[in-house]
């Protein structure tokens, strides 16, 4: 590229020399234009658009990122909520030796077909790839070859369709001192729920807390496991307890579990107190018995029998 604007520069300066002489002010813009052929011009605007023209999406080394097909500078995705999306990114090696790159996504849920792509030198490999329709959302395609060298695509994926708020609430169960549960958005847009506890035990109520925000947004289609801490649970009751989740837009849902609590360390003291207690009165009673036997027992006569000598 030097070499060729240096020939570019001499040839123009041979062709259309300026003035020299001190008295003479400098060649303006009207004058190289006067002078100057539409030929020499077309030539001097190629070589400054060739000088300050970038590729885009392109690594240091020479290989690019781009989408398959040419004449797209990004991705556009459009789909009914939930939809699987498909597209093709190609990796173009235009470089004298093989690269490996890895692809991933930025921003956007996006599988490829393959993670790792071997380009050898002077082709092109295509990789197709999906993305989930659960929002509006925009973001990008990456791709890193061995060295660190990177090169994005921009994605901008939109959810056709009606705005549709729903959730549900699964999953719900007591464990150790909290309460976990799964919330999942059914809808097609990006909730931010509310969530209300209430529990019932044998002698009425044992927990009522209002309800509240969670601090999370959840967007379509996605599930989170969640958990309630509950430090002051009853020791010793049967307990049920309902969530009730709502969010904006009507979305409302509400599910319950029942458990049993039970003070299983005290309960294992206590048992193991009473069979000590039975063994230490099994012994005694044992020893008891013993003494009563050898006190009815009559004492023994020995009876020395003697015969007659005749």
């Amino acid at each position: 590229m030097g070499r060729l604007l240096s020939a570019a520069s001499s040839w123009l300066v041979a062709q259309f020399p300026a003035p020299l002489t001190g008295r003479c002010p400098p060649p303006t813009y009207d004058h190289w234009s006067r002078r100057m052929p539409s030929a020499a011009r077309v030539l001097l605007v190629s070589l400054l658009l060739v000088m300050t023209a970038a590729p885009a999406a392109s690594a240091a080394d020479g290989w690019s990122l781009v989408p398959s097909g040419g004449g797209r500078p990004s991705f556009y995705a459009e789909g009914a909520p939930g939809a699987v999306l498909q597209d093709t990114v190609s990796v173009v090696n235009r470089t004298g030796r093989a690269v490996t790159v890895r692809l991933s996504g930025t921003g956007i849920p996006v599988t490829f077909a393959a993670g790792r792509v071997r380009v050898p030198a002077r082709t092109r490999a295509d990789v197709p790839f999906t993305v989930s329709a659960r929002d509006d959302r925009a973001g990008e395609i990456v791709a890193r070859d061995q060295d660190g060298r990177k090169a994005t695509v921009p994605v901008r994926l939109r959810v056709g369709g009606p705005a549709l708020s729903a959730l549900t609430v699964e999953h719900v169960a007591m464990s150790g001192h909290s309460i976990t549960y799964d919330l999942v958005n059914r809808g097609t847009t990006t909730l931010v729920p509310r969530l209300a506890v209430h529990a019932d035990g044998v002698f009425g109520p044992v927990l009522d807390r209002p309800s509240r925000t969670l601090p999370i947004r959840l967007a379509p289609g996605r599930r989170l496991q969640l958990t309630e801490p509950w430090p002051d649970r009853p020791a010793l009751d049967t307990v049920d307890v309902r969530l009730t989740v709502t969010a904006a837009g009507g979305a409302h849902d509400s599910a319950g579990a029942s458990a049993r609590f039970v003070p299983w360390g005290a309960v294992a003291g206590i048992a193991g107190a009473v069979a000590a207690g039975g063994a230490l009165l099994l012994v005694r009673r044992r020893r008891r018995r013993t003494t009563d036997d050898e006190a009815l027992e009559p004492p023994r006569t020995e009876v020395e029998l003697t015969g007659a000598v005749t």
